[in-house]
């Protein structure tokens, strides 16, 4: 272990102390795609002793350009990211117990997949579980590093409850459905998710070292192609009246079906995704965000977009979808969350 972590012993912050308290942590990595196969490798590579690994998606071609872990075998073999990137990073460092869970996290197994970890890392790319992880960091009081990245934009800020505002006293509403953008519809490049994982990957070691008044109390906002950053302090943006953090109530988290229900359809090579909350699509705003990145048709009724050769997506205006090609829940939730939202 000395000659490993000797960088990391000769850094007075983190010391040979340090590297002992990093050895005998447990942490949540949710989500490994660019965000969370970039922490996933750092964490690994500072010796945190217990990594886990959730992700209910595969690696695809697409993912190559960013998602630093996988390779075009994963791509070609349809690897679930969990394993694959279990896989890649037990070679690096065989002394970290690195636990991957091919699962899609929701209300009715975080308990299961999160139980005992320290810390939780945001590697996800939806408000819905962003809002299910805070539940879960503010009723156990352990941290949730926050992060997100799209196009040449990031964000970073590290949840620590009963010291700071959660989420919800940032975000108290999820962004209206469609309304986002993700990285299947505006782009990202590679330097963001390197920006943004550098910074939640510094908080985490700071928390897990124990070194609780370096972690940062502003959230970093960063425009790399702009050239822009802004550090706006939110010390004080905690809210009496947070149904999480002031009311202890955990909507996500106690909800079995948060996030939406999908449902395999008889018969037939499709599932059913259902939201949670029936919201009006904008027909108009979906076909501009979707045309770029796929085939869009449209009647009055419904809109179809083919994003590959396999899969067409079926929209209607209540929100809800009907995705062909495929009779895997997982695999359904993940294309609608891409190109409609969560």
């Amino acid at each position: 272990m000395n000659e490993r972590y000797s960088r990391q012993h000769l850094f007075a912050p983190i010391g040979r102390q340090g590297q002992e308290k990093l050895s005998a942590a447990s942490v949540a990595i949710v989500g490994m795609g660019a965000l969370g196969s970039a922490l996933a490798d750092m964490a690994v590579r500072s010796g945190i002793g217990e990594v886990r690994l959730i992700d209910r998606d595969f690696v695809e071609l697409s993912n190559l350009q960013r998602q630093m872990l996988y390779d075009e075998a994963d791509a070609d073999n349809y690897s679930p990211k969990a394993e694959a990137a279990a896989a890649k990073l037990r070679i690096a460092n065989s002394a970290v117990h690195i636990i991957p869970h091919v699962a899609d996290l929701h209300a009715g197994n975080a308990d299961e997949l999160l139980h005992g970890v320290q810390l939780i890392l945001d590697g996800s790319d939806n408000f819905t579980v962003r809002y299910l992880l805070n539940d879960y960091a503010v009723r156990e009081a352990i941290p949730y590093i926050y992060g997100g990245a799209v196009a040449s934009r990031g964000v970073c800020y590290p949840i620590m409850p009963n010291r700071g505002p959660c989420l919800r006293c940032l975000f108290p509403d999820p962004p209206e459905r469609g309304s986002a953008e993700t990285c299947d519809t505006a782009g990202v490049i590679s330097p963001i998710i390197h920006a943004v994982t550098a910074m939640q990957m510094a908080e985490a070691l700071k928390i897990l070292v124990g070194d609780i008044d370096a972690v940062q109390t502003r959230m970093i906002q960063l425009d790399l192609w702009q050239n822009h950053s802004s550090h706006i302090d939110v010390s004080q943006a905690q809210r009496s009246d947070c149904p999480v953090c002031a009311e202890r109530r955990f909507e996500f988290l106690d909800n079995p079906v948060s996030g939406g229900l999908s449902q395999t359809m008889c018969g037939r090579s499709s599932v059913q995704i259902r939201p949670q909350l029936p919201a009006a699509l904008n027909f108009d705003e979906m076909e501009t965000k979707l045309r770029p990145v796929g085939h869009v048709e449209r009647t009055p009724f419904l809109l179809r977009f083919k994003p590959d050769e396999i899969h067409t997506v079926v929209l209607f205006q209540d929100g809800r979808a009907i995705i062909q090609g495929t009779e895997d829940t997982a695999v359904a939730r993940s294309l609608y969350s891409r190109y409609v939202g969560d």
